[in-house]
């Protein structure tokens, strides 16, 4: 769980970091990537050799300082993406400012509490630290307090957004409200257990467990929400190139047994080796040999003997094989101009698709004779 966890916060925020070097200047996408770099950071810091590591370097109950204001700064960063998202930037900047304010403030309260009480309190766990201390109480409990005020708010506006978006990103919308609300849910029961043991009450291990996994899911639910619509554009993508590079590799005797008899047809030389295995090196290898193809077939489509235009196209695949075969050993001498120029292969429907299947019928026959 621990390392899908990190595989797929990692991924989110290089593909955040990534858009953002395309948009600089956009308010809304450089919030919900600090949101994502924040929560990235808090979690390594949460972990048992992280938190170890910190204390190590800065003192006893630093790396549980440090992991809360980190949280704080994630649901900052994840308001101000909604309110740059639903308003004009003068407004944004505003209501922005004002929210800097609230959660600067819970900042100070939490180093103050924080540093007025011997570093050795903040050794153990949210479930195993000594509540009656005021500090700790104030501590977890107002750190909860914002989280929820913050989660929830977020995720009201995301259930907003997604009733009106349209699908796929709708889809991540929902995904994304249903783990904000579940944060929230569980920062609001945390802050009453934190009030609870404050009173001397104890609260069943069982049930603080319960809701730290519940936290942990309902984080890795937003990480997936946020990211759902830009890995299903990749994965379709991903899609595209695949089909077209598998299309060009099977026009491939097609291409051959034209090229060779007409090798002015060819557009460019030989593919590198980026353009072979790249994205829009694919793309443009597999168009440039669908159009070569094209251009072949028009210059040899007049010694394809005495058959009426209706007959060529009406061909099957296999015969139209045969009548190419014998047009390219035909003597080279021979004029192009004998017979007029006959379209060979053309779809019923005027569709990309509907070309390429064409000609990838006609390849392999040749292939398979």
């Amino acid at each position: 769980m621990t390392v899908l966890f990190l595989l797929v916060l990692a991924a989110a925020v290089a593909w955040k970091v990534y858009q953002l070097t395309k948009a600089p200047r956009d308010g809304a996408l450089r919030s919900v990537t600090l949101c994502l770099v924040c929560a990235a950071l808090s979690y390594p810091v949460a972990m048992p050799g992280g938190a170890s590591g910190v204390d190590t370097v800065a003192g006893h109950g630093s790396a549980k300082l440090v992991q809360n204001l980190l949280l704080l700064g994630t649901v900052y960063f994840l308001m101000c993406f909604y309110l740059y998202s639903s308003a004009d930037r003068a407004t944004s900047r505003r209501r922005a400012r004002l929210e800097a304010v609230v959660v600067l403030g819970v900042a100070v309260v939490l180093v103050v509490a924080a540093t007025t009480v011997p570093h050795e309190t903040f050794a153990g766990s949210f479930s195993s630290a000594d509540m009656t201390i005021t500090q700790l109480a104030a501590f977890y409990g107002i750190a909860g307090l914002y989280l929820t005020y913050a989660l929830g708010a977020a995720g009201v506006w995301t259930v907003r957004y997604a009733r009106l978006s349209p699908r796929p990103h709708s889809t991540g919308l929902w995904i994304t409200a249903v783990g904000l609300l579940a944060m929230a849910a569980a920062c609001a029961v945390r802050a009453v257990f934190v009030a609870t043991r404050w009173q001397g009450g104890t609260v069943p291990k069982g049930l603080m467990a319960s809701v730290a996994m519940l936290l942990v899911a309902s984080i890795l639910l937003f990480v997936v929400g946020v990211s759902y619509s830009g890995a299903r554009s990749r994965l379709s993508a991903l899609r595209v190139w695949r089909q077209h590079r598998r299309g060009y590799h099977r026009l491939d005797a097609l291409w051959t047994l034209l090229s060779a008899r007409f090798p002015e047809t060819v557009l460019a030389s030989r593919p590198t080796l980026l353009e072979r295995w790249g994205v829009r090196g694919v793309h443009r290898l597999y168009h440039r040999r669908v159009v070569e193809c094209r251009d072949g077939l028009v210059r040899i489509s007049p010694l394809m003997g005495d058959l009426t235009p209706e007959e060529l196209m009406s061909m099957d695949a296999n015969v139209l094989a045969d009548r190419l075969r014998a047009a390219a050993a035909a003597d080279v001498h021979t004029r192009e101009e004998a017979q007029p120029v006959i379209s060979l292969a053309v779809p019923r429907t005027d569709s990309r698709g509907a070309d390429a299947a064409h000609l990838f019928a006609l390849s392999d026959a040749l292939r398979a004779a």
